[in-house]
């Protein structure tokens, strides 16, 4: 491993300032990172499934193998022990703790993770474990995947298990990873596992992954946790004109991408415009009594993954049956803009929407929950250079102009715990395989050797100036403290 330290002075401008006990992490997923795909019991999952479809992954890439961080775990945790965080934020592969879904646990499945546990302890580096990150044992998509309830109701019995298991050493848990992702983005664009482009079905999708949370949450409390939240991806959406259409559009997408989430948790409602947004498609025919009850039981906080706004304009819906429309046919398109840069994943660099977000966010629901940004990050256009290093001045920026835009949220009074860097590692993304790399190590995938960026030594220097700043050490905000100081400032 190539060394990290830090050079004595940088050439970055004053770092952002944020309160006395703020945590910083860094975030990685397990299909993406862990690799070992068919080892220590492990079953197969939908995106073992999915990436292994023609055509599905750029460059037919599977997480066979990704950063072998099932093997490598030690090395990657002694990278976040050397970058001072306080957090890692992992998350736990549901086919390697119950291969089918349901049944016994896999004791092989939960010794790696009481071994990484450990080691994350020993390091002084806190775990903040996800649930639910993408990778639905086979099985259970077999008999009907996140469409049907019964999915949630082992969600519910997976959770009980590992929170018995590891529930004394991990202080935060996070129920699901980005429900968005996983219901639209895989049951109705099929741009994801399990590849499915369905209307009625990827709203049943939606609603029993909400339900899943909901009874994860509760064999968490029945373990005694009592620092537990879920990850969300809200976007900020920005109509493309002054327009009646684009601002109806507008009104949709929102119900698409944020109101299905927030309102049941945090509203104990049911979108108001669902049926203008989907119609007939809204039916609610998977819905049961007491699931608003369920899925709006009090959090902790609340994770926000933030990456770029969208510009959204009004189209024609692409299919005029109802009855054939997937739930993304909203009557509603991304614009693109030509005003910024973007990243090399297409998305549009605005820091000053991540302020607006977050500020919005907490007008909007009135008693939300104290806020952790759970991933933020940018995919660039990396190479080696002659010297050895990777000189990523682009996502250097993007980093130093997001968090600067989280501390003005912070100081406009957003009431936010903590920051993780997505991601640690360069790693498989999704749809796009190994071709976008938003790791702040750089990930030979031909060697696995791991390489530290410029961004890395950054962001490494940045959490050693909030230290000298509050003269504290690593790790010493508990779970659930966070006193957030008025001296909150950007630079």
């Amino acid at each position: 491993m190539t060394s990290s330290t830090s050079p004595e002075t940088t050439d970055f401008p004053e770092f952002p300032t944020f309160p006395r006990g703020f945590a910083f992490g860094a975030a990685t997923a397990s299909y993406q990172v862990e690799g070992a795909h068919d080892v220590g019991g492990r079953g197969p999952s939908i995106w073992d499934t999915y990436s292994r479809q023609p055509g599905k992954v750029a460059g037919g890439a599977t997480g066979d193998v990704a950063c072998d961080h099932y093997h490598r775990y030690r090395e990657d945790v002694a990278l976040l022990r050397e970058l001072g965080v306080d957090d890692y934020r992992f998350s736990i592969a549901w086919p390697r703790i119950q291969p089918t879904g349901e049944g016994p646990a896999n004791a092989e499945g939960l010794d790696f993770y009481d071994r990484l546990v450990d080691e994350l302890l020993a390091a002084g580096v806190r775990p903040a474990a996800t649930l639910y990150h993408w990778d639905l044992p086979q099985a259970l998509e077999d008999r009907g995947g996140w469409r049907v309830r019964e999915t949630a109701e082992r969600f519910g019995e997976y959770t009980a298990l590992v929170a018995e298991r590891l529930g004394d050493r991990i202080g935060r848990w996070i129920t699901l990873n980005e429900p968005f992702c996983a219901s639209f983005v895989g049951y109705a664009i099929g741009r994801h596992a399990p590849g499915a482009q369905e209307g009625r079905g990827a709203l049943a999708a939606a609603h029993h992954l909400l339900v899943g949370h909901g009874l994860a949450l509760r064999a968490l409390r029945a373990a005694g946790r009592s620092e537990v939240g879920i990850t969300l991806n809200p976007d900020r959406l920005l109509p493309a004109s002054d327009s009646a259409a684009d601002l109806a559009a507008v009104r949709r997408a929102d119900t698409l991408h944020n109101a299905v989430w927030f309102d049941p948790l945090f509203a104990g409602r049911y979108p108001e415009h669902e049926a203008e947004t989907w119609g007939e498609l809204a039916d609610g025919s998977y819905r049961a009594d007491g699931d608003l009850e369920l899925i709006g039981a009090p959090l902790d906080f609340v994770g926000v993954n933030y990456y770029r706004p969208i510009t959204i304009a009004a189209a024609p819906r692409r299919e005029p049956d109802v009855a054939r429309r997937t739930a993304v046919d909203i009557g509603a398109v991304e614009s693109w803009r030509d005003d910024v840069r973007h990243t090399t994943m297409g998305w549009p660099v605005v820091p000053e929407a991540f302020t607006d977000l977050l500020v919005e966010l907490v007008e909007r629901y009135p008693g939300l929950p104290p806020l952790y940004i759970t991933e933020n990050g940018s995919a660039e256009a990396d190479t080696v250079a002659e010297d050895g290093q990777v000189h990523d001045a682009d996502r250097v920026a993007y980093l130093r102009d997001h968090l600067a835009a989280l501390a003005d949220a912070v100081r406009a009074g957003v009431d936010v715990r903590g920051y993780y860097v997505w991601s640690l590692l360069d790693n498989f993304e999704w749809a796009f395989g190994y071709d976008k790399r938003f790791g702040i190590v750089r990930v030979d995938y031909d060697t696995l050797e791991r390489l530290p960026k410029d961004s890395y030594r950054w962001y490494q220097d940045m959490i050693r100036d909030h230290r000298r700043t509050h003269a504290e050490g690593p790790g010493q905000q508990e779970a659930g403290d966070g006193q957030q100081e008025e001296e909150t400032r950007t630079p």
